[in-house]
């Protein structure tokens, strides 16, 4: 049993301001496996004071220091990496495997790319007779998600120290010890004390009192476009800087000259990695009217060899999903396909025979015939989830791809790569897959429309934690 009793402010583990507990539960057998200790508003001040404090000099540091900072956190974090990985299939339930080759990395994969971006990134530019300085926002109060949580921490944790800024941690009250592993990291790297502050709780809570909160200067969140709207709305209050990754429902397009049993194959395994619980995932697969029937049955053949079951079992191919809500989301949105009139070609909301007796498991289900008004075609369902719909040419493609709230991601699968870019060119998204290339993480990481405003990843996320002052002489 592990208990998640203090919070981390200014550079200690300190007692809570409040009382209230909340279970932490393996999705794997929906045991108990801990319980962490929730904050209060007076806690998130606490933090936010040593923050503030700890900016005045933090933000003057220099870009060697900073550097030297980044390394030392590296070279904890790839001691604990196989410590990373456990916490995260305990709290998560990503297969041993996943956890190992996916989820761990990419927390170290963040750090080292600010390290390499920060080498050469100049803080000062000549425009006309004007210097312009880039300098370190201030307090950022970051609220991370459940389903990639080290990533994400990583991710905004990373350039807020490359920059110089200060901040306060929300992690995910459904992943929290991946954090608190992260956070011992962090305490033994030398991070300053109040630098990097850490306050346990729940979003309507804690997350709505950092982004009220007058001496923070900015909000990083990833998650729903429900949460990410609660926050901007709070944060206008006091004008502060709101950057978010939110849903999406993005389209991956197979033309007509793919290699369909390659393509299609390929594809509907990927929407069931991290047992589709990805804001990226490719869940609405286009394919020309008369392949649909095709595309189906390779998906549906490919999907049969996903084995759903204990993430600790090294023939499992994929988990649980990480909560129940979550878990009765996914079921629900699954039936509604069905009572919509989807044609079901793949797995379905039975529990998979797989699976062990207890846990949150579902099957991967790939549906067919999926029309644009379906619910499934619009909603992101965030479970392992294929929706795969017709089009009639090149340019119907595109409008249905573009026919989303969501503009996060996308994908074009084609024999003919100039005509895959020239379809990339008008896709509405943030990023765009081009015959199953993989993220870049020196690349910005983010979306159009209600998928979120701002970039993470790389050069371009420095860019956000940043003010600009210009000094004439």
């Amino acid at each position: 049993m592990r208990i998640l009793d203090k919070h981390y402010i200014g550079g200690a583990w300190v007692n809570p301001l409040g009382n209230d507990k909340r279970d932490i539960i393996n999705p794997a057998n929906a045991k108990k496996s801990g319980e962490m200790i929730l904050g209060t508003d007076a806690d998130v001040d606490a933090a936010v004071v040593a923050a503030r404090r700890a900016f005045e000099t933090f933000g003057f540091s220099s870009v060697s220091d900073r550097l030297e900072l980044l390394q030392n956190i590296v070279a904890e974090y790839q001691a604990r990496m196989t410590e990373m990985a456990e916490v995260i299939t305990l709290e998560m339930g990503a297969p041993k495997a996943w956890a190992e080759g996916a989820h761990a990395p990419s927390g170290l994969g963040h750090l080292m790319t600010a390290i390499e971006v920060l080498k050469t990134y100049s803080f000062e530019e000549k425009l006309g007779q004007a210097t312009v300085r880039k300098e370190p926002i201030g307090v950022v109060g970051m609220i991370t998600p459940w389903n990639w949580p080290i990533n994400q921490i990583t991710c905004k944790v990373a350039p807020a120290i490359a920059t110089g800024c200060t901040m306060v941690l929300k992690p995910s009250e459904v992943t929290p010890y991946s954090a608190q592993l992260f956070t011992e990291i962090m305490h033994k790297a030398g991070v300053p004390a109040g630098v990097y502050n850490v306050v346990y709780g729940e979003g309507p809570t804690v997350g709505e009192t950092m982004s009220l909160h007058p001496d923070i200067d900015m909000i990083s969140i990833t998650g729903s476009g429900r949460a990410g709207a609660a926050v901007q709305a709070n944060a206008a209050k006091t004008i502060k800087r709101v950057t978010q990754e939110l849903g999406g429902k993005s389209a991956n397009i197979v033309l007509d000259d793919a290699d369909f049993e390659k393509v299609v194959a390929r594809s509907a395994i990927g929407v069931m990695t991290n047992t589709g619980q990805t804001c990226t995932a490719l869940s609405r697969m286009l394919v020309p009217n008369d392949k649909v029937e095709l595309a189906s049955e390779i998906a549906a053949k490919a999907v049969c060899t996903v084995v759903s079951g204990d993430p600790q079992d090294p023939a499992t191919t994929m988990g649980p999903i990480a909560h129940e809500i979550q878990y009765k989301k996914v079921g629900h949105m699954i039936q509604e396909a069905v009572d919509e009139g989807a044609t079901l070609v793949a797995g379905g909301a039975d529990r998979p025979d797989t699976a062990p007796a207890e846990g949150f498991y579902v099957k991967p289900t790939v549906f067919s015939g999926v029309t644009p008004e379906m619910t499934i075609a619009k909603e992101e369902v965030f479970g392992p989830v294929l929706a795969i719909m017709g089009y009639e040419d090149e340019e119907d493609a595109i409008r249905i791809a573009n026919d989303s709230p969501y503009g996060l991601s996308g994908a074009v699968q084609s024999g003919d790569p100039e005509r895959a870019r020239r379809v990339a060119a008008k896709l509405r998204t943030g990023m765009v897959l081009i015959n199953g290339a993989r993220n870049e993480l020196m690349a910005p990481f983010g979306g159009y429309k209600q998928s979120g405003n701002g970039r993470e990843w790389g050069p371009h996320a420095f860019a956000d934690f940043l003010e600009l002052k210009s000094v004439m002489e």
